[in-house]
């Protein structure tokens, strides 16, 4: 790995120029330079005894904090660092690249450029269409099976391989094919690999080697399935805990997300310079999101760095000059903007920044479908992105139209030609560098399947778990437990291999798994009751929490459902948006005279103080992923009474002291960066505030409909053709002359849902919103209106449409529901999901919402509804109508 940069080196203090005194002291004290203040300690900090953080244990608080925002949006190269270039100059290979280039076809050149998904497309399609990249989205699999087993991942991706390399009919050379992925806690799309633990886990660990490791385990995994790129590692640095993306970074600290991130990209290719870089154990990794992404407006994914160039380059640059350094080859651009400007068409960043200052030689890569967020642009035409930068486009879906249209906007001169030739020369460097040019007949795999989930992986993995866990409380010294007591093992995330990896596994949210899905992976409880077994104790699992023997002491392990991206955005970070479900079940433990070790499974730090003072113990286990025997490490004493391993963790992210503290850098956190105690330390910490500074009730912002009543300040209204909108107040209801009866129902609880009658004058009933939602970044992917419901009654030859309606006037999408009712009249209880791109694609605005639901009928109908939402999961999913 090449010199990361240190802000500290004389030639860097000058980033600080012209920034106030505080502010600068601030950063460079985050970095350790000059005199280091005392290491801060939880609250009330004279309680906490002998607690050893990591290096940079005080309160890391980023420049961004205090620095106020410049609403710059062209950044000036000359003030960003240069990079030492990984590689020495290589005229072979440029020979190689332009001799390449000079006997390409126009066609092939502009092919180079897009990236298909393969849910759309088959091998047989590079005939036709020499693309440069073929991808598996989130949701991707072999014959559309998400869950298919590897033996078919490593023949589809073969496939495409040899399609590529078919010898030519006519003029021009071949060009292989490389396929990505995202490997982002291992070869994680696949059923059966390892698992590692998320990156936030690891950078409690603070340990490049362990993670370099990690990288080296994940490219095995990758290149077994025959793939050659690894959407990995994340190398943004998360500045508000609000962010669904949180746990994809590694720390608030840039300087720990630098030196990690550049851990994992040796790992992933080998070291430059070196036999082994991009050898066939070895795999293209990719620097994303550039960039600031974690550093987006009240932590909305997607959303505005509303930030300083200065903050933008020495927090948020900072861990690309040394994934440059390390040779990372590809380059993901962030979906995000800065200042207003999408960072997919910045080009002072793309080509000024990036490749221009900071010398990147490989090429970049859009997100998906980002391009079509660049105003004036759509998913399959932005030559404004291509001429300011990027290199490759990918577009999932309409990678055919996409490349209609780059071909027009090269022939034109819209694209000229020296950007398309300096893109097509940065596609075939990579290749060449990753040795793919080499096998004409495919790229071969003599990486056995056999090292999915292999035993040295997951050895590998319980390590990270050992290592990443993080001691917040120890009272009385509970920890380590004697297994050779009765424990009680008890909460929603014991036995949960989904809530306890989190995103990003076998699909893109994580969810609608079942146990077959995790084989030969190892959940908490089960490594617990392994160990206490194996030493002549007693485990039992009682998600609940109740018992029939009354037990020593109580693991009661509990944490956030899986999430990915958008769907985990946050408006606080109150754990569970402060239900106290969890909480009531620690108390009614303690109450009975149990004693509790709280183990927490989340992708973030959470408020969590009420239940923190409810345990004896609370220990922070991040998202573990597939060896959940880690923990039980660490908590259980040996068979002899020995410690097996003590903590090792420190928080790599200030945990909040209120459920508005959404700050990482806030100034006075519940624990700092860095905090973490072993069991050399005396807790004697007194109760934490619990005070969470909330007004009013708690929200998830995706739910527009709970329990059959409107949440918040949502509106049930129903209407008679021509007829102005009645607002349900309470039930039964209905309109003027009948047209619609809305009465409540029995589902689950009393009266929990809603029974909507339409008579044959028909009528329209809608869920209206306060305020317009923006729905823009939900509908580009496979994200839902989420209805729970039950019809019953649709009579032959009503015509029934839902849709949405937006603030222009006359703003609205209707899709036909007839048919998809009658399917489901004899189904029972549902949860029927309606893709929000059908309503972008029927014309609606979904950047300006007014009514996420409206069902439209022109007859009879009688359906019952419970929950609305806009959700990933759903039972069964409605096909977009033709158009």
């Amino acid at each position: 790995m090449g010199k990361i940069p240190n802000i500290c080196d004389n030639g860097l203090r000058t980033r600080f120029v012209g920034w106030s005194l505080p502010v600068a002291l601030l950063a460079l004290s985050m970095a350790g330079c000059g005199r280091q203040p005392a290491p801060q300690q939880a609250k009330p900090a004279s309680l906490v005894q002998q607690a050893k953080p990591a290096a940079h244990a005080q309160q890391v608080k980023t420049a961004a904090a205090s620095q106020p925002a410049i609403a710059s949006t062209v950044a000036h190269p000359s003030q960003w660092p240069s990079v030492k270039p990984a590689f020495p100059p290589q005229p072979k290979l440029e020979h190689r690249v332009h001799e390449l280039l000079s006997h390409m076809t126009l066609r092939q050149k502009v092919g180079q450029l897009i990236q298909g998904e393969i849910g759309s497309m088959t091998p047989e399609d590079l005939r036709t269409y020499p693309l440069g990249s073929v991808l598996s989205g989130g949701n991707g699999g072999p014959g559309g099976n998400a869950a298919a087993p590897a033996a078919k991942w490593r023949a589809l991706i073969q496939a495409y391989h040899r399609e590529a390399m078919r010898p030519l009919k006519k003029g021009g050379v071949v060009v292989p094919v490389i396929f990505g992925l995202d490997a982002v806690h291992g070869n994680n799309d696949v059923v059966g690999a390892t698992l590692f633990p998320q990156n936030i886990a690891l950078g409690a660990t603070h340990d490049p080697d362990l993670v370099r490791k990690i990288g080296a385990a994940t490219a095995l995994e990758v290149r077994a399935i025959g793939a050659d790129w690894a959407f990995a590692p994340t190398i943004a640095v998360p500045q508000n805990s609000r962010w669904g993306r949180t746990y994809e970074g590694f720390s608030q600290n840039p300087h720990l997300v630098a030196k990690l991130g550049a851990a994992e990209i040796e790992g992933l290719q080998g070291k430059p310079g070196t036999p082994g870089f991009l050898d066939q154990d070895h795999v293209l990794a990719t620097a994303k999101h550039f960039l600031a992404d974690g550093g987006t407006h009240d932590g909305k994914d997607q959303g505005d760095a509303e930030i300083s160039e200065k903050v933008l380059r020495d927090i948020h640059g900072l861990p690309y000059e040394a994934a440059i350094a390390a040779g990372v080859q590809t380059v993901m651009v962030s979906f995000s903007s800065w200042n207003g400007v999408k960072m997919s068409a910045n080009k002072s960043l793309l080509t000024g920044v990036l490749k221009g200052r900071m010398g990147f030689s490989g090429f970049t890569v859009s997100d998906w479908n980002a391009v079509g967020k660049v105003p004036g642009c759509t998913d399959a035409s932005c030559p404004e992105s291509i001429n300011d930068g990027m290199d490759m486009l990918m577009v999932p879906a309409d990678w055919k139209t996409a490349f209609k249209n780059l071909l027009a906007q090269v022939k034109s001169g819209q694209v000229p030609m020296a950007r398309l030739d300096d893109a097509v020369s940065r596609i075939l460097r990579v290749k060449l560098r990753a040795g793919l040019f080499k096998y004409p007949q495919g790229r071969p795999d003599p990486v056995p399947l056999s090292v999915l989930g292999s035993a040295a992986h997951r050895a590998l993995a319980r390590r990270a778990v050992r290592e990443s866990l993080v001691l917040l409380k120890n009272h009385g010294g509970i920890l380590p437990l004697n297994p050779h007591q009765r424990i009680l093992v008890a909460g929603e995330s014991a036995n949960s291999m989904m809530r306890q990896s989190g995103g990003w596994t076998v699909n893109w949210q994580g969810t609608g798994l079942k146990p077959s899905d995790f084989p030969g992976d190892t959940t908490i409880w089960a490594g617990i009751r392994q160990q206490v077994r194996a030493a002549g104790g007693h485990a039992v699992l009682s998600v609940d929490g109740h018992y029939t023997h009354k037990p020593d002491v109580a693991i009661v392990v509990f944490g956030e459902k899986p999430y990915a991206e958008f769907q985990g955005d946050r408006d606080n970070v109150a754990y569970d948006y402060n239900s106290g479900k969890d909480l009531a079940l620690i108390k009614r433990l303690r109450k009975a005279g149990i004693p509790v070790v709280s183990v927490f499974v989340a992708g973030r730090p959470l408020w969590v103080n009420r239940e923190i003072n409810a345990s004896n113990a609370f220990v922070m286990a991040w998202l573990p992923g597939s060896e959940g025997g880690g923990v039980a490490d660490v908590i259980l004493r040996g068979p002899k009474g020995n410690v097996q391993h003590d903590f090792h963790g420190k928080l790599p992210a200030a945990w909040p002291r209120t459920a508005v503290q959404v700050a990482q850098s806030a100034a006075d956190p519940q624990y700092p960066y860095g905090f973490g105690l072993t069991y050399e330390d005396h807790d004697t910490s007194g109760p934490l505030p619990e005070i969470s500074d909330l007004n009013g009730p708690l929200i998830p912002r995706d739910l527009y409909m709970h329990h059959g009543e409107t949440v918040g300040k949502f509106k049930l209204t129903i209407a008679e053709r021509a007829g102005t909108p009645r607002m349900v107040a309470s039930v039964p209801a209905r309109t003027p002359h009948g047209a619609i009866e809305v009465k409540g129902i029995d589902y689950q609880a009393q009266e929990d849902a809603r029974q909507v009658t339409w008579s044959g004058q028909g009528g329209t009933l809608s869920i209206v919103s306060p305020k317009p939602l923006d729905l823009q970044r939900e509908s580009n992917g496979d994200v839902n209106l989420v209805l729970t419901l039950r019809v019953d009654k649709v009579p032959a030859g009503t015509r029934v449409e839902i849709g949405v309606n937006c603030s222009a006037k006359s703003c609205q999408a209707r899709l036909p529901f007839s048919a998809e009712l009658a399917t489901l009249k004899t189904s029972g209880w549902t949860r029927l999901g309606v893709p929000l791109k059908c309503f972008d694609k029927a014309g609606a605005d979904l950047k300006s919402v007014t009514a996420p639901l409206v069902i439209d009928s022109h007859g009879p109908l009688q359906i019952t509804l419970n929950k609305v939402q806009v959700a990933y999961a759903a039972n069964e999913t409605m096909s977009c109508p033709a158009h």
